[in-house]
């Protein structure tokens, strides 16, 4: 009897369930029958193999998703931006997308003036009735593929090129070099500065800086220029990216790459405006839900690498670790943060003026 009792209330969720993912469904399927129109605005192309890419992928996935007419603005720059929003409004455009940090004071700007317009800005900061920022914690994969690099070396001399020495790129190349030494405590990450994102020829000087003046047999990067990778694939260095997986493109070295998979991010929250939930936030999103992750590790990558990197991301996706708890010793001996301690979010953000032990900077 107690057997029939069990089957019988397994019955009754099922039932409940499947009325409830019904009703869920076909609340979705009635506010996605008509297209939205959705504007994006990119500071590069849609096909720079970069940071403007992985807006342009994970956003044609939400478009199939969602029944979006997209409009894709490229190459716009901070004195255009305001023009370009009057005018897509114009054209009855209901949610508009930001792509850049530069773009941010505009944004807020237009969002208080269009009240009626949905506004997204990546890598922005505030939010209001209409707006949210967002970005990612890249720095947690920053962290896993330098564990792929400290396996990766034989001379113990890895390159890193950068954008600007700010928060994000700083606790990029503290995170990597962090996941480098957990591995590899001898390796040491040397990092040269393009104070550009995408300038390809900054980026080129940047490397020939690293490659001309020490052993380096394995170049990270945190910039938009794919400049880096082009010239290891022709040096015969091995290589890790960024923003998206470009291993076709690069097959002799190529190991992996810190990615974006935007549509974890927009689908959830673009359906939230055509359901009229939506709300002003600011996010910062880790590898739990699936805004940032590592590519796929390429057959160049050492036997024995993927287990180890799989165990570090189980760590980080469970919420049991995160990359800057101490102890942490910065590149001059002094400890930064305690054992039992970690780094704040705010500080990461915001103060991240320091490098962990083990970055040797090139302009120092």
């Amino acid at each position: 009897m107690k057997k029939i009792y069990i089957i019988t209330a397994i019955i009754v969720v099922a039932i409940i369930a499947g009325i409830f993912f019904i009703n869920t469904y076909e609340a979705e399927t009635e506010v996605t029958k008509e297209a939205t129109k959705v504007a994006v605005i990119l500071n590069g192309t849609t096909n720079d193999q970069s940071w403007s890419q992985s807006h342009y992928e994970g956003l044609e996935q939400t478009a199939k998703e969602l029944n979006l007419n997209i409009l894709y603005k490229e190459c716009v720059t901070a004195e255009t931006i305001e023009g370009i929003v009057d005018a897509l409004v114009k054209e009855g455009c209901e949610i508009i997308i930001a792509n850049s940090f530069e773009f941010g004071e505009c944004i807020n700007q237009m969002s208080a003036k269009y009240p009626e317009v949905y506004f997204f800005h990546a890598t922005g900061v505030g939010e209001g009735k209409n707006l949210i920022t967002y970005f990612g914690r890249m720095y947690q994969i920053r962290y896993l593929s330098g564990i792929v690099a400290g396996l990766q070396t034989q001379t113990n001399e890895i390159g890193y090129v950068a954008a600007f020495p700010i928060s994000e790129v700083n606790r990029g190349i503290n995170a990597f070099t962090l996941g480098v030494r957990s591995v590899n405590s001898e390796a040491k990450v040397f990092v040269s500065w393009t104070n550009s994102w995408n300038d390809d020829m900054a980026a080129e000087n940047a490397t020939n800086i690293l490659l001309e003046r020490h052993n380096i047999d394995v170049l990270a990067m945190h910039t938009d220029s794919v400049k880096p990778l082009e010239m290891a694939e022709e040096k015969g260095v091995m290589s890790i990216g960024y923003n998206v997986d470009n291993s076709e493109s690069y097959p002799q070295t190529y190991l992996t790459a810190a990615v974006w998979d935007w549509e974890n991010f927009y689908t959830p929250n673009i359906l939230k405006c055509l359901q009229g939930k939506f709300e002003g936030n600011h996010f910062w999103e880790g590898v739990e839900t699936g805004m940032v992750s590592l590519a796929p590790l390429t057959d160049n990558v050492k036997d024995g690498t993927e287990k180890i990197v799989a165990v570090e991301m189980e760590k980080l996706r469970s919420g049991t670790f995160d990359v800057f708890y101490g102890p942490i010793i910065d590149n001059c001996g002094k400890l930064r943060v305690k054992e039992g301690e970690s780094i704040t979010d705010s500080i990461m953000l915001n103060e991240f003026d320091w490098y962990v032990e083990g970055v040797i900077n090139e302009e120092d």
